[in-house]
């Protein structure tokens, strides 16, 4: 079996003290390779410096909506030259809306994803989308903005049957999470990835949350090597073998980042 966790958080500072130890653990679990995602400036920079570090690690550079207050088009244009210079960096993102918490007024928000998708599109990058409780204008926006030929991956998928539907003729991919693995808040998403072609599904832990079952019962924090849970409920729900599930997710992941050789 080989797994790639198509989205985590390793510079986040509670893996400070044991980076070394969660690698290996992820190595020990069958997991090949990793992608870390940026947020912001420093996230997208210490992110770079794991990667450099090591050679089965790759990275994305972006805003996360909760920062899109703070944007400004010099930001953008630090992030697109960070991703000209690094070639770990082989995606765009985590962008998007999020008008659950709303850390970030609305129009800040849009604005910032609409630079994004501008810059990404300059770099031929594929985007890491995040959207929470948009009520339908992240959709549009994507719609409206950017070729029919961008690629990318809405991160963390916890919409409805509609949504999901949309997305998939926009031709993105989804990241399924932990969330598939809770017996209550993962009861619709369990319903609907039957709808999921098998050539768009990723997995994905977003360590250090969502801990998937059953080690959400014995760790606080999550880690890529988790990410093997994803997979197997996965398999379980889909009522296919494991080992060909998991070649399937990760010929997705290396394609839609443009990995030629994920071993280098």
């Amino acid at each position: 079996m080989k797994l790639f966790d198509s989205h985590c958080h390793l510079d986040d500072k509670s893996y400070a003290k044991d980076l070394d130890a969660v690698l290996e653990n992820a190595e020990n679990n069958d997991v090949k390779n990793m992608m870390i995602v940026g947020v912001d400036i420093r996230t997208s920079l210490k992110a770079i410096r794991i990667a450099e570090a090591h050679t089965h690690i790759y990275t994305s550079v972006g805003i996360h909506p909760h920062d899109a207050k703070n944007w400004s088009a010099s930001d953008i244009q630090t992030l697109v030259r960070m991703a000209r210079e690094n070639p770990c960096v082989k995606a765009w993102g985590e962008t998007g809306l999020d008008f659950n918490r709303m850390f970030s007024p609305q129009k800040d928000q849009e604005n910032c994803l609409m630079a994004q998708l501008e810059a990404a599109e300059k770099l031929d990058l594929p985007l890491i989308f995040h959207e929470r409780d948009s009520n339908g204008r992240f959709f549009d926006i994507l719609k409206a903005h950017g070729p029919k030929s961008r690629q990318g991956v809405i991160h963390c998928f916890s919409g409805t049957k509609e949504e999901l539907i949309k997305y998939l003729d926009l031709g993105y991919h989804i990241g399924i999470t932990g969330i598939l693995t809770i017996e209550s808040r993962g009861k619709e998403l369990r319903e609907m990835v039957s709808m999921i072609p098998e050539n768009r599904i990723l997995i994905e832990t977003d360590a250090p949350y969502l801990t998937p079952a059953p080690e959400k019962n014995k760790y606080r924090r999550n880690e890529p090597a988790f990410v093997k849970s994803v997979l197997l409920r996965l398999a379980r729900i889909k009522e296919t073998d494991p080992d060909t599930l998991s070649d399937i997710i990760y010929t997705n992941t290396t394609r839609l980042y443009r990995i030629d050789d994920p071993a280098c």
